[in-house]
């Protein structure tokens, strides 16, 4: 297990503690907003979504590859194209945020 699953997965663990339905209602929340709507409490502010992408890039990277298309395809306009290597804290946001939710999904079989 990587460290951004074991990362996911102790938040998640974390969360369902409140839910009457545990894990299966935190992903519903999850995926309904997304990290996006704040629900990820540590993945708000840009400050700590870089930091979060920092930390987990190689993980983050995989997960992008085996999409096989670049990110303005997956982000859209949200993906600033004047910076394809996500070295400011824009794009890295938006990558923080993919591979904390893809990574939820995957271990959840969402």
């Amino acid at each position: 297990m990587s460290r951004l699953e074991k990362h996911v997965k102790k938040w998640i663990k974390e969360q369902a503690v409140d839910y009457d339905d545990g894990i299966k209602g935190v992903m519903k929340d999850l995926m309904y907003g997304g990290c996006q709507s704040g629900f990820v409490g540590h993945l708000i502010y840009y400050t700590d979504t870089a930091k979060f992408y920092k930390k987990y890039k190689d993980e983050i990277s995989k997960l992008l590859a085996e999409y096989d298309a670049n990110p303005q395809d997956l982000f859209g306009s949200k993906w600033d194209p004047e910076d394809p290597l996500a070295l400011d804290t824009m794009n890295q946001n938006l990558l923080a945020w993919f591979g904390f939710e893809e990574t939820a999904r995957r271990l959840y079989d969402y």
